[in-house]
């Protein structure tokens, strides 16, 4: 064997490590869709690079004709009285997953997967998850919620394999 096809088997090998692989996350039995509409907070998250310094952080809902999602992600950068950023990705609800799981596109053709692992029987609060474990949002339909039911739904994220150093509590003021 030559020096190239060491080198290229121990940084394959040393790849190969790096890629953790996590047992697909539980999602909720039924999302019943035109509930699921609507405000939510952003309490908590492991945040994407664009939501990283997010204040008053919000994510709305609405049903379109075709099935579709049009979704609104809104809030301020960097501090409470910070610039406001506005998104609007689309949510395609996947096929016989009970509309708990949905592909989240921000630019076409990509689709992020977005899987609803936990919902109040009341629709109150929410944990969307994913798979790879690298993102997760704990989101209200208020912009507050108790001690203890913020600590209830950060357990259930950990339950899940996230590393909750990651999470970052989502300030929000009365600005909403």
């Amino acid at each position: 064997m030559n020096i190239k096809t060491i080198l290229a088997t121990v940084l394959g090998a040393i790849g190969l490590s790096a890629c953790a692989s996590y047992p697909p996350l539980a999602v909720v039995s039924k999302v019943e869709t035109e509930k699921f509409m609507g405000r939510w907070y952003v309490i908590a998250h492991i945040p994407t690079w664009v939501e990283r310094k997010a204040f008053n952080a919000i994510e709305s809902y609405e049903l379109n004709k075709d099935g579709t999602i049009a979704t609104t992600f809104t809030f301020n950068e960097g501090k409470a009285t910070g610039p406001l950023k506005v998104y609007h990705p689309k949510g395609f609800v996947v096929d016989g997953t009970g509309n708990a799981i949905w592909g989240m596109q921000f630019i076409w053709p990509i689709k992020a997967q977005y899987k609803i692992t936990y919902l109040a029987p009341d629709y109150s609060s929410t944990i969307v998850a994913r798979d790879a474990l690298d993102y997760v949002w704990i989101m209200a339909r208020s912009p507050n919620i108790s001690d203890e039911e913020y600590a209830t739904l950060r357990e259930r994220v950990a339950s899940y394999g996230y590393d909750l150093s990651e999470l970052r509590r989502v300030p929000h003021t009365s600005r909403q």
